[in-house]
């Protein structure tokens, strides 16, 4: 999902930027690399990690050699039998080849289907279902893990197309080294381009079918913001690489010529060595990647000294991450928030100053972004939504999906006279600021917003690596809380910091490493709750 201040942040007027890839006004990701190596061909991309499907390329690109290497990708892939408008199932380990494979997908007109490695066989088995027989592209721990479960490949999918030594049963790609190449194809401005899943916290996640017309408007916001800007930098990279906001923020970097760091290693004492060598100008990171990184604030090599912009996405972010992180720059640092949605993209958005940071509302995600989404609140209860009494957050504008592959009725369902129901509930302030208290199916009666106790609780107690309140038992409210280090939890701490939350129960306390989350790192509340229920 979503949009970030990665896309407010570069223009240089004495360099030329490539104009984005507007065949009738449609992004089709094929066509960038080689578009940006005309013009950029020599700026570099730098990996902190080896591809599994190139491992002999190394970690450090250009975007001349980028380019290469996704019309190699897509010339082997049409040997190998994908068609254009066949769907393509990608899944394997996390590697920037995923956006390798996926942008020489789409260069022949087939439409990469990406899937997460971390979604289970069952799960995967069901989505595999649900598509055309796809051809599936994976690796070989994926295709052991699935032959051992038990799913029907052969029924399934048109033939397995193996990265690396996928092992029996896959064609491997790197067989058709050398294949004569191909043309691009273009597809329609409004055929499928790309399927990306939804986070499944709530169950089986939902194909969400992108087009390059919905994919193009979704950077109208960002190139606006980038036009404004005088100065850029180097941009950091840690998103899942198989994400729809993956393909937009490199498509802004390649095209607007940023150099990019593309980290897959996201443990602290990694990125605090490759930040500290390779000085970003800008981060653009989960926001459970952000607090995991705030010890790093401390750091004596510090990594985040150079950093002008944060910029995050996905979920909400914690005040407390947020201050840590700017306090932790040389620079008049800005940290830059989005909202918004795998269907929809970027919807509002606001920075944050240290100057005023101890002032941030977590439940603030911001304002309406020029060219982007319009935002209303609909009653749910014919009274007029406020903080006591939210209200549905909806979202209208091109860039909204154009499906749910396979459940049309399920998106239908989200529609009310053109305007998507997010699934969030929330109000206005009187400035006309959005505030997103919580997901429709996460509110627990009587509590008021979990993110906003959460965000206090974070605030009050430094030891705490994270904290989600979640019904458990008897619908109580169970604040689960996990600790820097997995230390013990001090009871006379936690009572001192809950004494105004009444509401909730004693606090269940596991180690951060059995957190269930998602491929985003979103906690994934209803398992948590489950597993509540269940006895954890």
């Amino acid at each position: 999902m979503g949009s970030t201040l990665l896309d407010k942040l570069s223009h240089r007027p004495q360099r030329t930027s490539v104009r984005t890839p507007d065949h009738k006004r449609g992004l089709y990701l094929g066509l960038v690399p080689a578009r940006a190596a005309r013009v950029h061909g020599d700026m570099p991309l730098v990996l902190d990690h080896d591809l599994d499907v190139l491992p002999e390329a190394g970690r450090r690109l250009t975007v001349r050699r980028l380019a290469s290497y996704v019309e190699d990708i897509a010339n082997r892939f049409a040997a190998a039998g994908v068609r254009p408008g066949g769907h393509a199932v990608v899944c394997k380990a996390p590697n920037f080849d995923l956006w390798l494979l996926a942008t020489a997908l789409e260069r022949i007109g087939a439409v990469p289907v990406m899937l997460s490695q971390h979604l289970d066989s069952e799960a995967l088995g069901a989505l595999l279902d649900r598509l055309d027989r796809p051809h599936l592209v994976t690796d070989g721990p994926k295709l052991r893990s699935l032959t051992a479960d038990g799913v029907d490949l052969a029924g399934l999918t048109r033939g397995v197309i193996g990265v690396g030594d996928a092992g029996p049963g896959a064609v491997a790609l790197a067989g058709f080294e050398g294949a004569a190449p191909v043309r691009p194809v273009l597809r329609g401005l409004d055929d499928p381009a790309m399927i990306t899943h939804t986070s499944g916290t709530t169950g089986l996640p939902k194909l969400v079918v992108h087009t390059p017309r919905t994919m193009r408007s979704r950077l109208r916001p960002q190139l606006f913001l980038l036009g404004l800007m005088r100065t850029r930098g180097t941009v950091a990279i840690h998103i899942p690489f198989g994400h729809s906001r993956t393909f937009a923020a490199m498509s802004l970097c390649l095209l607007q010529g940023m150099p990019a760091l593309l980290v897959n290693e996201g443990a602290p004492d990694a990125v605090a060595g490759f930040f500290a060598e390779r000085r970003p100008w800008l981060i653009e990171a989960l926001p459970n990647s952000f607090l995991a990184w705030e010890e790093l604030a401390d750091d004596p090599r510090r990594p985040f000294a150079s950093v002008k912009f944060f910029s995050s996405t996905f979920d909400a972010i914690h005040p407390r991450t947020v201050r840590r992180l700017l306090n932790a720059s040389d620079r008049r640092a800005q940290f830059f928030q989005i909202y918004g949605q795998s269907e929809v993209g970027p919807a509002a958005g606001r920075p944050y100053y240290r100057r005023f940071a101890h002032r941030m509302d977590g439940r603030c995600v911001g304002y309406p972004l020029p060219g982007s989404a319009r935002v209303r609140l609909v009653s749910r209860d014919g009274r007029r939504p406020s903080q006591q009494n939210p209200g549905f957050i909806e979202v209208r504008w091109d860039g909204i999906a154009k499906t749910y592959h396979g459940e049309q009725d399920r998106y239908d369902a989200n529609l009310h006279d053109g305007w998507w129901r997010t699934g969030d509930v929330g109000y206005r302030s009187a400035f006309g600021c959005l505030h997103m208290l919580d997901r429709e199916f996460d509110a627990i009666p009587g509590v008021g917003s979990n993110l906003e106790i959460e965000d206090v609780l974070l605030d009050e107690l430094a030891e705490l690596a994270e904290v989600v309140v979640v019904p458990g038992p008897g619908s109580d409210a169970i604040p689960v809380v996990c600790t820097h280090r997995d230390e013990p939890l001090d009871p006379d701490r936690w009572r001192a910091a809950t004494a105004g939350y009444p509401q909730l129960a004693a606090p269940v306390q596991i180690p951060l490493a059995e957190l269930p989350r998602t491929a985003t790192l979103k906690t994934r509340r209803v398992e948590l709750s489950r597993r509540l229920k269940a006895g954890l």
